[in-house]
């Protein structure tokens, strides 16, 4: 459970036990006990419990999304809710004195006192519980003084399912170039968790790799990460997670982090920005010109007489004119053309001294 979350069920108790006490000094008080209210103790002090309850049901039911937990919004909470009990006890006053001639009984000055006490307390409640619960980008103006919700770097970064289990994610955060929050949903970790319990070996295996790598990034001291815990908007009840996701960036006006080229469009259809690790990935890759030397070890033969076949640390597969001889050694080629395909990138060159097979590094082309 979010800190936050605690703090409002704390709130809510202390509020009902608040309210059921100003029952209690009113069924307590001498100057009760002699006016209609004497003997109905219990129905006060019960009937100022059931008003803090019927209160703490309006405040939970039509009032649900609730996300801001900052210790100055008690502080404000509290300021407004008693300028605006003290602004209605002074209306109080006016019908009190509008309507009763001659000065209050004590029974009678007795229960305004009480009154006033539990809008207080009412008034003080609703607007901590306002503050308290509403969303993230809330502004409060106080002239010229703007107090917005506090995020370390730039923008948030929330996290989809598919680049939590690639786990490149946390070899980047590793890096120390991310300053932004990393944002995981709540919906995203319980898909998780359905994927670790799925039957099919396939995904139970990728399910637990997500989970260890969201552990692994918990672990990360060089990397601000979150749980959020949120409720999507009704329109996105029934919705999947993706439109969840790009609600939520909505909300944190954040990016979104992933591998999924339907999230993607979905993200940019909406105006999200969102940041591709695979593209990272291709963005970072070492380019590579025509002319240049490159070492590399040959591991297999090609597919064409004479060729040799090795792969660069990131992956990149290299095919190497008259190495085949050389499997197993470490040689020094000259590249004579790079090709970018949808599989990845692919160089070509050549020993030196060994002759350019233009048709047949044509045919492997085709081949490969």
């Amino acid at each position: 459970m979010a800190s936050g979350e605690m703090f409002t069920h704390v709130l809510r108790v202390i509020f009902v036990l608040a309210l059921g006490a100003v029952g209690w000094s009113l069924a307590s008080d001498p100057r009760s006990a002699t006016g209609s209210l004497a003997g109905q103790g219990l129905f006060i002090v019960g009937g100022f419990v059931v008003a803090a309850v019927i209160v703490v049901a309006l405040d939970v039911f039509f009032i649900p999304r609730k996300s801001l937990t900052a210790i100055s919004g008690l502080f404000f909470g509290l300021v407004g809710g008693m300028v605006v009990a003290y602004g209605l006890s002074l209306i109080i006053n006016l019908l009190v004195s509008a309507n009763v001639p001659g000065e209050l009984t004590d029974s009678q000055a007795s229960f305004v006192s009480a009154l006033k006490l539990g809008i207080g307390v009412i008034c003080c409640y609703l607007a901590v519980s306002f503050i308290l619960q509403t969303k993230d980008d809330v502004r409060f103006v106080i002239p010229y003084v703007e107090f917005a919700r506090e995020t370390k770097g730039g923008r948030p970064m929330v996290l989809d399912t598919s680049v939590i289990v690639d786990g490149r994610i946390a070899d980047i955060a590793s890096t120390r170039i991310l300053e932004s929050e990393l944002i995981v949903p709540r919906f995203v970790l319980q898909e998780l968790q359905t994927i670790a319990d799925s039957s099919d070996k396939l995904k139970r295996s990728r399910g637990r790799r997500g989970l260890d790598m969201l552990n692994k990034l918990q672990l990360n001291e060089n990397i601000d990460i979150r749980i959020l815990d949120t409720v999507p908007e009704r329109s996105a009840a029934d919705a999947g997670v993706d439109e969840m996701l790009v609600d939520l960036a909505l909300q944190l006006r954040g990016n979104v982090v992933t591998n999924d080229y339907n999230l993607n469009k979905i993200a940019q259809l909406r105006g999200v920005s969102v940041i591709n690790i695979n593209d990272l990935a291709n963005a970072m890759k070492p380019v590579v010109l025509p002319g240049e030397s490159l070492e590399v070890k040959v591991i297999k033969p090609g597919e064409e007489v004479g060729q040799g076949v090795g792969y660069l640390d990131d992956g990149t597969m290299v095919v190497a004119e008259g190495a085949r001889e050389r499997i197993g050694e470490v040689v020094q080629l000259t590249v004579t053309s790079v090709l970018q395909t949808s599989a990845g990138r692919m160089i070509f060159g050549r020993l030196d001294g060994a002759p350019v097979a233009e048709r047949r590094r044509s045919k492997a082309v085709n081949k490969s």
